[in-house]
Order: structure tokens, then C-alpha cells, then sequence
């Protein structure tokens, strides 16, 4: 691409040669990947791509493709190169150091709405317009917990989770309307604030205290939400677990959701090199058979959660069967059962406390 600059560079004409080019370096969707990096440098859809073949790129727009070809080929994930990531409904700034979000994840969301929907039927809200920003009782140093994990679709077949398909920004979602008495949500190592942010988008109302160990992560969860408006819903707060979260607030949440580090530490060294080599360990390893952080939120639930409260994690599929047995050990939970995520591979863990 380089030595023919001053030669006239379409979208066609990059798309095919990108594509031809991510090929060689061994990308396994050499397509997408190409349309998802066009799209990102000249804001076109994927639809709008394949509308405009005869459009040259710009002398920046090709700078910029180059820089991301260059980054994309030696193997870096489209999501850093982009910058972002659709996740359900919202589109999320992503960056190196915070674990990319997966599509599996998006389970692990609906089962926590489960959790919402149903702690909204025993605390029924009044909704209407609050005539000032409501002051979020959980920002005393509110805190808490390690790193999100993160798999990818990797763990079980070795091969990357196909990513998502480029789509155009989303428009900053309104505020959503605030409403007392509203659902409690704790969230342990948020990332980049995905299943927080997805949650208080789409159950306005609910109040969500997302915790993270790494301080990069609280930052760029930060970012996102203020990016999408849900500053008066969702506190973001760095510590480990919950331990700097307001200790009033411990006994009432509706749910606990997290998605730990749970990669058995011999299956890490065997994930691609597009994870190993570019997503922070610290969210993948989850120590020796992959539930040291499951088991320390077992032990944190019966605190946290208010009586018929909902426990939610995404697993590895092959030590998520023991992570429910271990909640049936530990007592004082109605039930407990596993779900499968996209792939029908087992996930999630669900866990309903007795009351």
C-alpha cells in the first residue's frame, strides 16, 4: 500500500487489498476485519461500504488505515485498534490493559435483568422526573474488586471469538429517569463497564455499584458512562471486591453479578496469541482449577445480597458445574443452575438466595 500512495486508494480498492493482506498474516475473518477498520476511519457503515466502492480515501484516511492494517496484521485485536466495542445495546471505549468484551457476556446480562425484573416486583417503583441529580449513596468510597476475567471464545476451542460486526456509534442514551425505591445491583470487576452500563440502560432505575481492582479499568469505565449518560445510575469505584463499598449499602442488593478471571492457570498458556498476548492476565487467570475469585465471591454474597437476591458469574465450562455445587455446599440458597451461553457451551451460574 505504501509504494503506491499517490496512486488513487478507493474503498475498493483498500478493502480488497486489506483483506488480501490480513489473509497472508494468518487473520481468520480477513473481511470483517477489513470492514471493520475501513469503517472506523471514514465513519461509512458496513452497508455504506459497499455503497460508495468509488470513494477515495483522504491522505489522512489512508494514514490512518495504514497505522491500523500495520497494528491489525502483527495481531493486535480490532477492539484496540478501533478503540471500541458494540456490546448489546451501547457502544463502549475499549483500550489495552481492560479486557475486551465478549458476545458470551451478553448471557451473563440477561440474567442479571432476571434479577432486576424480579426484584422490581417486591419493590415496586413510582416512575417520574427528578428535578435534581440524586446524590448516590454508594460513591462514600464505594469499592471493590478485581479485575473483570475474560475468556473469549477461546478457552474451549482455541480460536478467538469472532468479533462483532462494525456498527455506527450509538447516540448517548438520556439519562435515565431515577426512581426510590429502586433495585440495588453490585457488580464485581466491571472492565470496561459493560454489564453495569448495559444493566442501568436498560432497567432505568436501577442503581448499580460496579467495582474493579485495576485502577485503568475504573477509569475507563468511568469514561463510558459518562459517555452514555448514566452518571446518576451506575458508581464506578476501584478496590478489591467490595471492600470499599458503603458498608449501609452491603445486604441490599437485588443482584451480584461478575464475570472473574476463571481460565484455570494450565489453560492460559494455551489460549490464542491475539489474548495471551495483548489482554491483561490478571483479568484471565483464575488461578488453579479457575474459581479463586469465585470462591471469594461466594463467601462475599450472603453479605452482600438482600434476602431472595440473585448471584450471576460467567464461568469456564468446565469448572462452572463446581462452582454450583460449591454454592448447594455452602447453604441458605434456593436454588442454584447452570445456563449455556451462545455456543451452547455452559457459562453462567445462577444462584437465588433463600427469603
Amino acid at each position: 500500500m505504501s509504494q503506491s500512495r499517490q496512486e488513487t486508494w478507493t474503498v475498493r480498492r483498500i478493502l480488497d487489498w486489506t483483506r488480501g493482506y490480513l489473509e497472508r498474516k494468518g487473520d481468520e475473518h480477513p473481511r470483517l476485519s477489513a470492514e471493520w477498520l475501513i469503517s472506523d476511519v471514514t465513519g461509512l457503515s458496513r452497508v455504506q461500504i459497499y455503497m460508495n466502492f468509488d470513494k477515495p480515501l483522504t491522505p489522512s484516511e489512508l494514514d490512518a488505515m495504514h497505522d491500523a492494517v500495520v497494528r491489525r496484521g502483527r495481531g493486535e485485536p480490532l477492539q484496540y485498534v478501533t478503540g471500541e466495542m458494540p456490546f448489546r445495546h451501547i457502544v463502549l471505549h475499549c483500550e489495552r490493559g481492560v479486557l475486551i468484551p465478549r458476545p458470551e457476556t451478553e448471557v451473563l446480562v440477561d440474567a442479571a435483568l432476571e434479577g432486576v425484573d424480579a426484584a422490581s416486583l417486591t419493590f415496586p417503583a413510582i416512575l417520574g422526573d427528578v428535578p435534581a441529580p440524586v446524590e448516590d449513596e454508594s460513591e462514600e468510597e464505594a469499592s471493590p474488586q478485581s479485575d473483570q476475567h475474560g475468556e473469549t471464545d477461546a478457552a474451549s476451542d482455541g480460536q478467538p471469538a469472532e468479533p462483532a460486526e462494525p456498527t455506527e456509534p450509538a447516540a448517548p442514551a438520556a439519562p435515565p429517569v431515577l426512581v426510590e425505591p429502586g433495585c440495588r445491583v453490585l457488580e464485581i470487576g466491571t472492565g470496561t463497564g459493560c454489564i453495569a452500563l448495559s444493566i442501568a440502560s436498560e432497567r432505568p432505575g436501577t442503581r448499580v455499584v460496579a467495582t474493579d481492582l485495576s485502577p485503568q479499568a475504573v477509569a475507563l469505565a468511568t469514561r463510558n458512562r459518562d459517555a452514555l449518560g448514566l452518571e446518576h445510575a451506575v458508581s464506578v469505584v476501584d478496590g478489591d471486591l467490595a471492600a470499599a463499598v458503603d458498608p449501609e449499602l452491603m445486604g441490599t442488593f437485588s443482584v451480584l453479578v461478575s464475570n472473574p478471571p476463571y481460565i484455570p492457570s494450565a489453560v492460559v498458556p494455551t489460549l490464542p496469541q491475539e489474548v495471551i498476548g495483548y489482554e491483561p492476565g490478571l483479568a484471565l487467570d483464575g488461578g488453579e482449577d479457575g474459581l479463586d475469585v469465585f470462591r471469594r465471591i461466594l463467601e462475599l454474597a450472603p453479605r452482600a445480597l438482600a434476602p431472595g437476591g440473585m448471584l450471576c458469574c460467567e464461568l469456564f465450562e468446565d469448572n462452572v458445574e463446581t462452582a454450583a455445587e460449591l454454592v448447594r455446599a455452602q447453604g441458605g440458597w434456593a436454588s442454584a443452575e447452570v445456563r449455556e451461553d451462545l455456543t451452547h457451551r455452559p457459562r453462567v451460574l445462577v444462584a437465588v438466595r433463600e427469603g
